[in-house]
């Protein structure tokens, strides 16, 4: 899936690789491929919801992604690609289609599409500069007691709140590490984003993020080459493309 540009990940990924001297290939899966589970790091974009439901079920039938997960492997999941790694997730229609289980969120419809910017202060190791990316979706993410957020909203929506509260699970079993609410909101009350559990980090961003947010991006290759860091690249066209963004949002 990647309808909003989210293919863009990969080849994020593939050039900082290759200034940094290292040979990288996209290998691009298609409904008539079985999932390799030989990837170095796995991208898995957004879609409408007959793709989403599709992907699920291929997903599902070629557990190679499945298999890359146990052993650790990397994986960034955007929009309808995090719903899909989910435990199920609700259609527009009403319709409930069960996930891969590799997350544990549960997805139902808001009231109303979240459509802008999403400016997110990141929770996860690693990452220190505020996240940006652009929002289009119908969903409501709810995490339970194995997941955590991403980050914390600044600007944006970020996963939302059900529309029907009670096609959500009970609170007990949907508290996020750090958090005492079941959905959108932080024990705090402000609104999180995103998804982290194990070695996939998921996320309601488009963009393509990674193009808008290089230390995201280069957290993902440290993870998949086994370093702790990487010489850096100065790419002065994506700060200003960040300033521009988080200065947008924030208008």
């Amino acid at each position: 899936m990647g309808t909003y540009g989210d293919d863009g990940n990969s080849l994020v990924l593939r050039q900082r690789l290759r200034w940094r001297g290292h040979d990288a290939e996209i290998v691009r899966i298609t409904l008539d491929d079985e999932v390799p589970d030989s990837c170095d790091i796995y991208t898995v974009g957004g879609g409408e919801d007959a793709a989403q439901k599709l992907a699920a079920r291929h997903l599902s039938d070629s557990p190679g992604l499945q298999r890359a997960v146990s052993r650790g492997v990397p994986v960034l999941a955007i929009c309808a690609g995090m719903q899909v790694f989910g435990e199920w997730f609700l259609a527009s229609d009403g319709s409930r289609s069960r996930g891969l289980g590799l997350l544990d969120i549960t997805t139902s419809p808001q009231a109303s599409r979240s459509i802008g910017e999403l400016v997110v202060e990141p929770q996860l190791a690693g990452l220190t500069q505020p996240l940006t990316g652009f929002e289009n979706h119908m969903g409501a993410t709810v995490l339970g007691s194995d997941a955590a957020a991403l980050g914390r909203v600044l600007h944006g929506v970020g996963n939302g709140v059900p529309a029907d509260p009670s096609a959500a699970p009970s609170a007990a079993s949907t508290t996020a590490p750090g958090d005492s609410a079941s959905t959108g909101a932080s024990s705090t009350g402000s609104r999180i984003e995103g998804v982290v559990q194990g070695s996939i980090i998921a996320t309601y961003m488009h963009g393509p993020v990674l193009a808008r947010n290089p230390e995201f991006a280069d957290l993902l290759l440290c993870r998949a080459l086994g370093v702790d860091s990487l010489p850096p690249v100065d790419v002065p066209a994506v700060e200003q493309l960040r300033r521009e963004r988080i200065a947008t949002a924030r208008r």
